[in-house]
């Protein structure tokens, strides 16, 4: 039976739990939350469990944030006892819904549940031959988190960048899809790789670090190797014309989509090259 109870707590005396893989921003959506505490105070109560002499907060880090740049004396706190896997499982569940997460957050987020099902034994593979299909603990994972698998497996693999890169995905730098390829490469290849990206002021994209990964499979990624790669031009480099979708609209119907506007665009400028020869002969 689970041993739990509220109780008033200072903000001060909870220790943040080990290892938290979720950034507390003091951003616009922490003053928003802010002033909720302010005029409505804590509507629920923060996830704490007794740790050595004091208390391990597992969820409303945020909560308590807001609570100490109030100045509160006290927050409301449902203690309970929980052992080291239940309440990182609960620390990530508790906080894996909530929006504008970086990426590198639900890696290590997947990542510590992963972890902590696999010591806890909570593994449904299905061994039997007959079987096409294995349920394995990051596919569990994933079910509950409403997406699929190798979601979650590409989302763990972020976990093997190098912190420079994995900064650099978090700021939009670098793609998703290319950064999980990207976190096979060897570390010393990742750091290489993110000093041409600071010097060439160029970032790979989804077909290059394919090649990188593969290269570095073979150990045929030198430094060289990866200049050239990278220094390459891509097709989205290439001089274009953008012309924004609201300042056409004031020309077109109002139901036409981006395509039908731009197929008109290209009928009459062709038009008008025509007319322009006809009229140089």
């Amino acid at each position: 039976m689970v041993k739990e109870f509220i109780s008033q707590l200072s903000p001060d005396k909870l220790t943040p739990f080990a290892k938290h893989p979720y950034q507390v921003r003091e951003d616009a959506a922490m003053d928003e939350l802010v002033e909720s505490v302010r005029t409505y105070g804590i509507l629920s109560p923060l996830l704490a469990r007794p740790k050595g002499e004091g208390y391990e907060l597992v969820s409303g880090h945020r909560r308590r944030l807001a609570a100490q740049k109030l100045g509160l004396p006290t927050v409301p706190v449902l203690v309970r006892e929980m052992s080291d896997d239940e309440a990182v499982i609960l620390m990530v569940d508790s906080n894996l819904q909530r929006e504008n997460l970086l990426p590198s957050e639900k890696a290590f987020a997947y990542k510590m549940k992963l972890e902590a099902m696999k010591r806890q034994g909570q593994r449904t593979d299905l061994t039997s031959p007959q079987v096409a299909a294995k349920l394995r603990t990051d596919d569990e994972i994933a079910k509950q988190a409403g997406i699929s698998g190798d979601t979650v497996r590409r989302y763990i693999r972020l976990t093997n960048l190098v912190p420079p890169l994995l900064q650099m995905v978090d700021d939009g730098r670098i793609a998703f899809s290319p950064a999980v390829e990207l976190s096979y490469l060897t570390r010393d290849e990742q750091a290489e790789l993110w000093d041409l990206i600071g010097r060439e002021d160029a970032t790979p994209s989804l077909s290059q670090a394919l090649r990188m990964k593969q290269l570095s499979r073979e150990a045929k990624l030198t430094p060289e190797v990866l200049y050239a790669i990278l220094t390459e031009e891509k097709p989205n480099q290439k001089e274009q014309i953008r012309i924004k979708t609201e300042s056409l609209r004031k020309y077109f119907p109002r139901n036409y989509s981006a395509q039908q506007m731009e197929r008109e665009i290209i009928k009459l400028l062709e038009a008008r090259y025509r007319a322009k020869n006809r009229g140089e002969r």
